[in-house]
C-alpha cells in the first residue's frame, strides 16, 4: 500500500468512525425515538442525559471519547510518522460526529470526541483544560460553557507548553469547530436562557 493510499484510508476510516452516532442508537434502542427530535435536538451525551438518563449518557460519552482516541491511533498507525495525519484524523472524526454521513449529516457537537482526540494528541494540555472545564460545569451547571472553555483553552495551553505546530493548529481548529457548533448556546448563555445540567427536556 502506497503512503498516499494509507493516508486516504486513515482519513476515510476516521470520518466513518465519527459518523457512528451512539446517542442515536441509544435513543432507538431504549425508547424507540430519534433523539435529534427531542430536547436540544443534539445527538450527544448531554442531550442523552436529558432524554434517556445518567446511565445511557455515561455510556454515550465514553463511546464518543473512544471514537476520538481510535481515530488518532488510526492516524498514528497509517501516518508513517507524519504528525499531520493523526491530527487530520482527529479533526475528521469530530467532523463525522458533527455531520455524520449515516444520519443525514445531522449529529452532535463533537466535544466528547474532541476530548478523546486531544487527550491522545496532547494529554497534559487536554488534562488541564479539562479540569478547568469540569470546575466551571460544577460551579455554573452549564455544560456548553464548560465545553467552550475546554476547547478555547486547548490551543493556548498546547502553544505555551511547546507542543508541535501541527498539534497547536489542530487544537485551534477543534476550538473553531466547537464555537461554530455552539453558536446557539453562546447566544443563550449571553441571554441567560441556556439549560443547566440536570434539567429534564421533553
Amino acid at each position: 500500500m502506497g503512503v498516499g493510499v494509507q493516508y486516504f484510508a486513515a482519513f476515510v476510516l476516521s470520518y466513518l468512525l465519527g459518523s457512528v452516532s451512539f446517542s442515536f442508537f441509544a435513543g432507538k434502542l431504549l425508547k424507540g425515538i430519534d433523539i435529534r427530535k427531542h430536547g436540544s435536538g443534539n445527538a450527544g451525551a448531554t442531550n442523552t442525559l436529558r432524554i434517556l438518563g445518567t446511565g445511557p449518557a455515561i455510556l454515550v460519552l465514553a463511546l464518543d471519547v473512544l471514537k476520538g482516541i481510535g481515530a488518532v491511533w488510526i492516524g498514528k498507525w497509517l501516518g508513517d510518522g507524519n504528525t499531520w495525519i493523526p491530527v487530520i484524523c482527529g479533526l475528521l472524526v469530530i467532523a463525522g460526529h458533527n455531520w455524520p454521513v449515516f444520519f443525514g449529516f445531522k449529529g452532535g457537537k463533537g466535544i466528547a470526541s474532541a476530548i478523546g482526540v486531544t487527550a491522545t494528541l496532547c494529554f497534559l494540555p487536554a488534562l488541564i483544560a479539562g479540569v478547568i472545564a469540569i470546575g466551571s460545569i460544577f460551579i455554573t451547571r452549564y455544560v456548553s460553557l464548560g465545553s467552550l472553555i475546554f476547547s478555547g483553552l486547548l490551543p493556548i495551553f498546547a502553544a505555551v507548553m511547546g507542543w508541535e505546530l501541527e498539534i497547536v493548529i489542530g487544537t485551534l481548529l477543534i476550538a473553531i469547530f466547537a464555537f461554530v457548533r455552539h453558536k446557539s448556546n453562546i447566544i443563550k448563555l449571553v441571554r441567560k436562557q441556556e439549560s443547566k445540567i440536570g434539567k429534564k427536556a421533553g
